[in-house]
């Protein structure tokens, strides 16, 4: 397993890190709040292995606008030349992730949402959404992804990792991996 180096954008002055490696269908993945940027490199690595591309950004600041903090995962797709790409996000990353669709929508292939945070975001009207949720999580509630999908079943399909806690993206991440490369699969 090979990580590409850390890089840096600076829009706007504000310092950006992220890792972009892979070839094949452009996946962005943003970690949850106190998290790092190692924090998805595993489920990373397996993506590429399957023959994805994916760009990890750094956490976000939760404190920030979430509309200018998708207008920066939009600029980032720009540095890296993406037109449009699946964008995931866990926990607050997910929150990120549901607002780049409803402000950038011709961007978007998809959403990927592992253990999203409760937020009154709606889904976009014709953009598929897979959650992805541990059944063990104590931070966020199964029971927040379920309502999600409930909100958008003809687009918005809801996978388990049976026992798994909050941080099953990095304590599961071949099982998470499976279902994104299944679910993306018809992509």
């Amino acid at each position: 397993m090979t990580t590409a180096p850390l890089q840096t954008f600076e829009p706007d002055g504000r310092a950006i890190a992220y890792i972009d490696e892979g070839t094949g269908p452009a996946v962005i993945l943003i970690p949850e709040t106190g998290q790092d940027i190692a924090s998805l490199g595993t489920l990373a690595s397996i993506l590429v292995e399957e023959d994805f591309r994916v760009v990890r950004l750094a956490p976000l600041d939760p404190a920030a606008d979430r509309h200018d903090l998708a207008r920066t995962v939009v600029d980032i797709m720009d540095a890296v030349g993406l037109d449009h790409s699946w964008i995931g996000g866990h926990g607050f990353g997910g929150t990120v992730a549901r607002t780049v669709p409803a402000d950038h929508h011709d961007r978007v292939n998809g959403v990927l949402l592992l253990a999203p945070e409760p937020a009154d975001i709606p889904l976009a009207d014709d953009i598929p959404v897979l959650v992805i949720h541990g059944t063990g999580d104590e931070v966020t509630p199964l029971s927040e992804s379920e309502r999600l999908v409930a909100s958008a079943p003809a687009l918005a399909s809801l996978k388990t990792v049976e026992g798994a806690g909050h941080l099953f993206p990095a304590t599961h991440p071949g099982e998470t991996s499976w279902f994104i490369e299944d679910y993306l699969d018809w992509d």
